[in-house]
Formats: C-alpha cells, sequence, structure tokens
C-alpha cells in the first residue's frame, strides 16, 4: 500500500460516499483486496471516521449472501465499502443494510490498476446527468430491442423503474458499485426472446476468447454458442433461475477500460450488458443466488422504436 492509494482513497470516501467524522465505517475485503482495503481502512481514520476492517471469505459467485454476521454488521453500518473478488451488489444483505440507512459502494473485482487509474478517475458529476437522463428513458420505455452483428433479442420493460448508478451514493440508503456510471433495469420476467453475442467479457469468465452467442425464449436462456459455452454452462450449475434474463444495463463513464473485470467493463461508456440470474434486488422477482454479466461492445439499442445507442454513442 503506497500513500497514494490512501490520498485516493480519501478522495473516493469523501467525493463519493460524503465520509464525515465520527462515522461508522465498514470496510469488507478478501483475501484479494488486502492491501486496497487497508488503504481505505487508513484513509477513514484520517477523516475521522470510526472505521473497521472486515475480512472475509472469497464468496466462490456474485450475487452470494454473506454469512449473517456480515450481513448485520452492513447494516449497522453508516458507510460500507464492499472491494471483493464477487459482487455483493445484487444480494439481500447489501439491500437490508440500504434499507437501514447505510450508504454502500460495491466493488467486486477490484484490483489496484483499477484503484489507482482508469473509471475512478472520471468526472462523477458529468457521469451522474448522463446516467439519470438515460435512466428516465429506460424507466418510461416500454420496450427495449437489442441488435449486435444481425443478432436481435427484445425484451419488456413496461412497469419497470430504472436504477442510475451514478457512483455518488451521499444519501441515507444509497448504493452501488465504485467504480460506476451505468444505467440498468430488470426487465419483465418471461419477455426476452431473440439472440445477442457478447464480445467484451463475462463475469466469472473474464475476457472472453471469442464472442458468446446466447439465445433466449421466453426469458430464459436456452442455447449458447461460442469458445466459452462450457465455462458459462459449469458457471450456472443446474440452477434454472440462473438462466433468468435478469438486467439490461447501459455503461456511462467514459474513463473506463475494458479489462476482463466487469466491474469496470460494463461502465464503459456506449457499451450495453444484460446478465443472468437474481434481479430481486432492483426491481424484479428472481432470487436466484446468482448475478453474472455479459459486456457487449457498440451494440444498436432501440428504446420503444427511437435508437438511443449506436456506435459506442449515445444518442440522447
Amino acid at each position: 500500500m503506497t500513500d497514494s492509494m490512501v490520498k485516493i482513497a480519501e478522495h473516493l470516501l469523501q467525493q463519493n460516499l460524503a465520509l464525515k467524522s465520527g462515522e461508522q465505517l465498514l470496510v469488507i475485503v478478501d483475501e484479494t483486496t488486502l492491501e486496497i482495503g487497508k488503504a481505505l481502512f487508513d484513509a477513514g481514520q484520517k477523516l475521522g471516521a470510526q472505521s473497521s476492517l472486515l475480512e472475509i471469505e472469497p464468496l466462490g459467485r456474485s450475487g452470494a449472501e454473506p454469512a449473517p454476521m456480515v450481513a448485520q454488521a452492513m447494516a449497522a453500518a453508516d458507510v460500507v465499502v464492499a472491494a471483493t473478488a464477487h459482487s455483493l451488489t445484487h444480494t439481500q444483505a447489501r439491500k437490508k443494510a440500504c434499507a437501514a440507512g447505510a450508504r454502500m459502494a460495491t466493488m467486486p473485482g477490484i484490483t489496484t490498476d483499477m484503484f489507482v487509474g482508469g473509471a475512478l478517475a472520471a468526472d462523477y458529476n458529468e457521469i451522474a446527468r448522463r446516467t439519470l437522463k438515460l435512466a428516465d428513458l429506460l424507466t418510461n420505455a416500454k420496450e427495449a430491442v437489442l441488435v449486435k452483428d444481425g443478432f436481435c433479442l427484445t425484451m419488456s420493460l413496461a412497469k419497470r423503474r430504472a436504477v442510475a448508478s451514478t457512483g455518488i451514493y451521499k444519501e441515507k440508503g444509497q448504493g452501488g458499485n465504485l467504480p460506476s456510471g451505468e444505467a440498468f433495469i430488470a426487465p419483465v420476467e418471461g419477455s426476452a426472446d431473440g439472440e445477442i453475442v457478447i464480445d467484451g467479457s463475462f463475469s466469472g469468465l473474464g475476457t472472453l476468447q471469442a464472442p458468446l452467442k446466447l439465445t433466449f425464449n421466453q426469458g430464459t436462456l436456452v442455447d449458447v454458442d461460442g469458445p466459452d459455452k462450457d465455462r458459462l454452462i459449469v458457471l450456472l450449475g443446474d440452477n434454472l433461475l440462473a438462466r433468468n434474463l435478469a438486467e439490461l444495463g447501459i455503461g456511462t463513464n467514459d474513463k473506463a477500460r475494458v479489462t476482463g473485470v466487469v466491474l469496470e467493463d460494463e461502465k464503459v461508456y456506449g457499451t450495453a450488458h444484460i446478465a443472468l440470474g437474481s434481479n430481486d434486488t432492483f426491481g424484479g422477482t428472481v432470487a436466484a443466488g446468482i448475478h453474472v454479466d455479459g459486456v457487449i461492445m457498440a451494440p444498436e439499442l432501440y428504446l420503444d422504436g427511437k435508437l438511443v445507442l449506436k456506435g459506442g454513442q449515445l444518442l440522447v
């Protein structure tokens, strides 16, 4: 850990989470993120917070629930930063902590390289403006059509509310990823039909050897084609709910890079991503115990027939 990492952590805790002297800060890490966790812990102490650093066992997959004692600690804190290998974002523990008033940033798969550069260095006020506008468009749309390399995936968004992950979580109960910059929504279960190509990266798989073609029928993944097919099937296991089309998201961070870590990849400006598995923490009805995202580079996205994303550019 370097002094520069502590300074970055101080900036993050102040700019993105508005940490105040006397507040209770909980930093959750595992064996992959100890250096980053120590920087956040030291920064919290410098800012006058009552800081705690909690190392947990790696969860094994994104969307898995932490131990009850970890969930209790999250709900008791004013500010929580979860810098872990796998995501706590789409868990009941995160949802209950925010409901209790915690401000929470999840950093699944964060690396030292990502921590000191890239998406964390973005102008988060501009990201917030862009993301909130896009979230409004998703909320007001009834149907989304995602197109890539001649393949088309349609889904209903009717009566679903999008989430603006702005990276700024200054009010009680706010939370999301850091680095951040995405608008996302839970499509109506059972509504997704068609095919789509994933050509960026995939949670749990990293950068793909070659594109994966996913086929959906009535909201469920029914076929996979591509060199990483077997790896994806093993990742999903035998759980049918893990094949639910859980999310449609659009990246809004112009400093984010494709690194093979979905935490940053899905935030890349002009990309889209879909997720499989759980969506019950952001407006859906499926609790699968897993949530994995696949990033699509420069697709076309239509909302109620209007083109809003093309060639890596937002058209709104």
